[in-house]
């Protein structure tokens, strides 16, 4: 599976054991930035990410350090749904009933063990569709944008 990755500083060092694990696992992993742990803003990386999700219509996930950021400007763009997570079962409902394309992580909130955990949940989960789907043609109905 293909799947994108960005991160800002906050989340850098999680960034980078996920990375090593997802391409141990037999993943393509295609990691957006940033390539040292120097502070450095979120917003930009969430951009790529998001504009880079949509276009290769994969999935990606976004760290910083407590995830909210990234969800927050990953959630300015059309199209994706970018959910920040805090445990396993989340994970697997942000695919499950929510379709969700992005997992947004905290790294200064949950540990390297919970984070492959939640990732793995995420990766391995299907949309359910039917009346989730529903649901998600009433949310579009409010994109102002």
């Amino acid at each position: 599976m293909h799947i994108v990755m960005a991160s800002d500083h906050g989340g850098f060092q999680l960034k980078a054991f996920l990375k090593d694990k997802l391409a141990a696992a037999g993943h393509e992993v295609e990691d957006l930035g940033p390539d040292c742990a120097q502070s450095c803003d979120y917003p930009p990386y969430a951009a790529k990410a998001a504009d880079r999700v949509l276009e290769a219509k994969c999935l990606g996930i976004l760290i910083c350090g407590t995830g909210l950021g990234m969800s927050i400007a990953a959630n300015r763009f059309a199209g994706v749904r970018a959910a920040l997570c805090t445990n396993e079962f989340m994970a697997r409902m942000a695919r499950e009933h929510n379709d969700a394309n992005i997992l947004c992580l905290g790294e200064r909130v949950i540990g390297q063990g919970l984070a492959w955990s939640m990732v793995q949940a995420f990766l391995e989960t299907s949309f359910a569709g039917e009346r989730h789907q529903r649901r998600l043609d009433l949310i579009e109905l409010f994109d102002r944008r």
